[in-house]
């Protein structure tokens, strides 16, 4: 990148820095440390969007925290998962939650047709339901290019519903028929972010908490065909190439994601190192959600009103019954 263009970019993406550490700030005091960085960051962005003044000097910085940061982030996503992970859960667990990912983004759209909520708006609820919260969501966007207040009311939706998920799952569990294998799978097929997912599945002990962690992982992988079939809805919604069939968009971030996962199965990687990339997988997407956050007008965001949030609250419901239903039938 030219001298000139790194420049532009310091303060905006310092900015966007700032941020994400204040998130983890807060997320350290007592009382907050069940709050993701993510949302911590994109809350405290809006705010500062909001409340103070974001000068025009800090767009390219932003710009590219949304755009190369995101990406690169995504990518590292890659070293959480293994091909051995997938396996262990096993044919009828992939199948229950590829299931229960499909039938939640179909009828997620579906719904929000009905209730008439924008399309784009639509499909970044689906995705954050259907696989990984607000890491899908901002991925999804990358493909579906809906307005950053649509990002930021999807990511609210998802957070808010997943993290009732992990409060009501573990209340629920003694007057459910399930064992710990098929509670850690109901955790991980159904519940919107990891960390939700952990809190919950552990609840229902330690098998529960590792059958459920590597379930919700083999949910974000896949994540990667899910962001590729977008972008070719997307070129066809959008008109490329009328006289032709449209071209399916090719996201190098998706590539990097699927080689990174590809390596982790077959190269060991040192746990402690492991470690070390998980926590700057989490900063750097806290640093995109804090730029999210910075370009997140509320008053935009307020106008859309509820029916959004209802949407929410029905794919919430529906895939925390239609993966329960599964998994009944199955165990």
């Amino acid at each position: 990148m030219p001298v000139g263009k790194v420049s532009a970019v310091v303060p905006g993406l310092l900015l966007t820095v700032i941020v994400a550490m204040a998130a983890y700030g807060i997320r350290a005091l007592p009382g907050f440390g069940f709050l993701s960085p993510m949302i911590l960051a994109i809350v405290i962005g809006a705010l500062v969007r909001n409340v103070g003044t974001v000068t025009p000097r800090a767009q390219p910085g932003l710009r590219f925290a949304l755009r190369r940061v995101l990406r690169f982030a995504i990518v590292l996503l890659g070293f959480q998962i293994t091909a051995a992970q997938v396996v262990d859960v096993g044919g009828t667990g992939i199948a229950i939650i590829a299931a229960s990912l499909i039938a939640t983004f179909a009828v997620t759209v579906r719904m929000g047709r009905l209730l008439g909520v924008d399309a784009r708006l639509a499909e970044l609820i689906a995705a954050g339901t259907s696989i990984c919260g607000a890491s899908a969501v901002i991925a999804t966007n990358t493909v579906t290019r809906a307005p950053d207040e649509d990002v930021a009311y999807a990511v609210a939706c998802v957070t808010v519903f997943g993290s009732l998920s992990m409060v009501l799952y573990p209340l629920v569990l003694p007057l459910l028929p399930l064992g710990p294998h098929a509670y850690g799978l109901w955790t991980g097929a159904s519940i919107h972010e990891i960390a939700q997912v952990v809190a919950a599945a552990f609840q229902g002990g330690s098998d529960a908490g590792h059958f459920g962690t590597i379930a919700k992982l083999s949910r974000v992988m896949m994540l990667a065909p899910l962001v590729l079939g977008l972008g070719w809805i997307a070129s066809r919604r959008d008109g490329v190439a009328e006289a032709k069939a449209p071209s399916v968009p090719m996201p190098w971030f998706v590539l990097g994601f699927l080689a990174l996962t590809v390596l982790n199965s077959v190269v060991p990687v040192d746990p402690a190192l492991k470690a070390w990339i998980v926590r700057i997988t989490v900063f750097l997407l806290s640093v995109a959600l804090a730029a999210m956050g910075l370009e997140t007008n509320v008053r935009k965001l307020r106008a859309k009103g509820l029916r959004p949030l209802l949407l929410g609250a029905a794919a919430w419901a529906f895939i925390s019954l239609f993966s329960l239903v599964l998994i009944a039938i199955a165990f």
